[in-house]
């Protein structure tokens, strides 16, 4: 595998306002949702592409891949059982560019999807995106209480290395949770 070459100042500028396409198939055991692409990511094209993500480290030392995946071989999640999407398909410098308008329509968006795709779990990778996106003003990292369709709703930490509330260790042990409730389920 090589690792995909770095953007340039112009391709990040050409990235804004760019999409990644999901990651997706029909019964998944978990689709992790993100709140939507930075510029690395949507100059390079795959998800949580950004070096300093936590995402991909964090999905292995939690337990739901065999090894730690580069982005460009996020196509590998799939015959796991997961795959990824956005709240916002649209790629900014940071998710504080979003209006509160856009996450609510793409919640409604991302209901629709789950809706058709009807993976088990549905996990939003930001307490903050998902409050917005779903009018739950109170809700905290975990299992949610509504289902979408027959989906159930985890909440997740954020992975961007911005996310300073949870730390290493800390979101390792969160995204296990959902880990090992999906494995339960599957007894």
């Amino acid at each position: 595998m090589t690792p995909l070459k770095r953007p340039t100042a112009a391709q990040l500028r050409a990235a804004k306002n760019k999409t990644v396409p999901d990651v997706i198939a029909p019964g998944l055991s978990v689709l992790f949702c993100g709140i939507n692409p930075g510029l690395y990511t949507a100059a390079i094209g795959h998800h949580f592409g950004r070096p300093g993500n936590r995402f991909w480290p964090t999905l292995h030392a939690a337990g739901f891949t065999p090894r730690l995946l580069d982005p460009s071989q996020e196509q590998e999640l799939v015959p796991l059982g997961y795959g990824i999407t956005n709240v916002v398909a649209r790629a900014t410098v940071g998710a504080d560019e979003l209006t509160t308008q856009e996450i609510v329509v793409g919640g409604a968006i991302l209901s629709a999807k789950v809706l058709e795709f009807a993976p088990k779990y549905l996990a939003v990778l930001g307490i903050g995106a998902f409050r917005t996106a779903f009018a739950k003003p109170k809700a905290a990292v975990g299992l949610q209480p509504d289902l979408i369709g027959e989906t159930q709703v985890w909440v997740l930490p954020n992975p961007s290395g911005l996310n300073a509330h949870y730390q290493g260790e800390d979101l390792v042990k969160v995204f296990r949770a959902l880990r090992q409730a999906n494995e339960s389920a599957v007894r």
